[in-house]
C-alpha cells in the first residue's frame, strides 16, 4: 500500500518513521524537507500528502508538525479525510477501529522513537470496525461531511 508522510519540518523521526513504513511492505510518498533542509509551511506539505490520499495515488496519510494539530486540522478540512491526532497506539488503535482514520497525525515535539513503533503497529495492525452500530457512526460523519461541504 501506498503512504504519503509529510512534515513541515525535519526531524531524524522522518528517517525513523519512513524506514519503519517501508520496513512494513508500504511504499513511501515524502513531502517536507530533508536533513539540512529548511523548513516548509504546514498547511502546504500537509495538503501535498492528502492530494496523493484523495486521489487515490495513497491509500493513507501520515501528516507532522511540532503538536500534531496543525497537520491533523487541515487535513481534515478536506472531505473524505479522517485525520487522528494520535499521541499513543491505544489512541491509534480507537481511531481505526471506531473512527475509520485514513489519516494519522503526528507531533513531531511528543513522539519517541519508542513510541512512534508503538503507533505504528497499533495504526496498521487495527482493522475497521464494520459491525452495524460502527457503520451508522461513519455514515453520520459522510451526512455532516455533505452538509458542511
Amino acid at each position: 500500500m501506498k503512504i504519503a508522510i509529510s512534515s513541515d519540518e525535519y526531524f531524524p523521526m522522518i528517517d525513523e518513521l519512513i524506514a519503519d513504513v517501508k520496513q512494513r511492505g508500504h511504499e513511501v510518498i515524502y513531502f517536507g524537507p530533508l536533513e539540512g533542509e529548511k523548513s516548509q509551511d504546514w498547511p502546504e506539505v500537509t495538503l501535498k500528502a492528502i492530494a496523493e490520499v484523495k486521489s487515490g495515488k495513497a491509500a493513507e496519510a501520515i501528516v507532522l508538525c511540532w503538536t500534531g494539530t496543525g497537520c491533523t486540522l487541515i487535513a481534515n478540512k478536506v472531505p473524505g479525510m479522517r485525520a487522528s491526532l494520535c499521541v499513543d497506539a491505544e489512541t491509534a488503535k480507537g481511531a481505526r477501529k471506531w473512527n475509520h482514520a485514513n489519516v494519522l497525525g503526528l507531533s513531531l515535539r511528543m513522539t519517541s522513537g519508542p513510541i512512534l513503533k508503538e503507533i505504528l503497529t497499533a495504526w496498521f495492525d487495527t482493522p475497521f470496525t464494520h459491525d452495524e452500530w460502527n457503520m451508522l457512526q461513519m455514515k453520520r460523519v459522510k451526512e455532516v461531511e455533505l452538509k458542511y461541504s
